[in-house]
């Protein structure tokens, strides 16, 4: 008679067995739809945070164990390479299979304390697009949103003068909802315009937090003590389309100045705010980016990036899939022509 333990052990080594199978006929086909050398296709994958604990108010971020998964999974399937290195081997032809790299845009303090610790497990690399304007205590006008949304006592939000209508705020379903109204509505307002918006909604809420969300400039020169790549966002995080000339210019040199003063060397690698070309940045940007002396910049334009394309305008996607097999065939589906065209 068989008891619980004798029948468990052969079905995990089963499944363990079938994980293999699935990661090995993932890789096959991730292989053949980036092979080595010429027609190489270099998947770069972006992460803002990485939380300690899922937050109901941004079920988008992944926590810690979720994160650990990712990170695991792209271990086993690609060959990942800092971001760095990846570019020069791109433009020379040189690139090994299944090539990819791991970004995080902003600055956020978890990046160090909840991210790193994941990637040195792993022995993975990766690099940090910081907004030097919210190091040391500042904080991201979307977060002023979230976390006064978060702490709100009232049931209700009128927003009438914002166009916004009444939103309800009882539970977090409702304030999930809320932001996801509100962000988007002020994502694309001329800053002051914006600045203004978001005070007059954090007054609604009645709840005003100090919580410190962003990175310190000691994490910034630890991440890259530990192996990290750092790059530049920006200053302040701007739509760049709705900046003029000199302000965007003085937006992308600055943060590059500030964090080369920081870290006492050179800053190659720059990241969009936003990122999605037509909306938050234009062909003159990435003209303005190569004239400033940068080796490469990334956007949040899908799709994966193959010798020739322009390399101030890389591509990055990162699945929302939580099962395995299906990040990985979502990134399989990435790397397809037609995605990249």
């Amino acid at each position: 008679m068989h008891g619980p333990e004798t029948v468990a052990a052969p079905a995990r080594a089963v499944r363990r067995r079938g994980t293999a199978a699935s990661s090995l006929a993932l890789r096959t086909l991730l292989g053949a739809l980036s092979p080595r050398g010429p027609r190489a296709r270099l998947s770069i994958l972006i992460f803002h945070r990485v939380l300690p604990s899922p937050d109901p108010l941004a079920p988008y971020e992944p926590d810690v164990e979720r994160f650990d998964r990712i990170v695991g999974w792209l271990a086993d399937w690609f060959t990942v390479l800092p971001l760095g290195e990846a570019v020069e081997r791109l433009k020379t032809g040189s690139l090994p299979a299944r090539a990819a790299c791991i970004t995080f845009d902003d600055g956020y303090a978890d990046n160090y304390t909840c991210a790193l610790p994941v990637l040195l497990r792993h022995g993975l690399p990766a690099t940090f697009f910081i907004a030097t304007g919210f190091l040391d205590g500042g904080r991201m006008w979307n977060d002023e949103l979230i976390e006064a949304v978060r702490a709100t006592p009232h049931e209700r939000l009128d927003l009438e003068r914002l166009g916004l209508g009444i939103l309800p705020t009882s539970t977090d379903a409702e304030k999930r909802a809320a932001l996801a109204r509100i962000i988007p509505a002020l994502k694309h307002l001329p800053r002051d315009e914006r600045k203004d918006a978001v005070a007059a909604v954090v007054e609604r809420c009645g709840a005003t937090t100090d919580t410190a969300l962003m990175m310190t400039s000691a994490q910034v020169r630890a991440l890259r003590a530990a192996g990290m790549e750092i790059g530049a966002h920006t200053v302040t995080h701007p739509i760049l389309v709705k900046c003029d000339e000199t302000a965007a210019r003085n937006e992308i040199a600055q943060s590059r100045e500030h964090l080369e003063a920081l870290l006492g060397e050179r800053v190659g690698l720059f990241a969009y705010p936003n990122g999605k070309l037509g909306g938050d940045y234009a062909p003159s940007h990435a003209r303005l980016v190569a004239d400033l002396g940068f080796d490469a910049a990334v956007t949040t334009n899908p799709g994966a990036s193959r010798a020739g394309d322009d390399i101030f305008q890389l591509r990055r996607f990162t699945p929302w899939d939580r099962e395995a097999w299906r990040f990985g065939v979502r990134l399989a589906l990435n790397l397809l022509p037609a995605r990249n065209r």
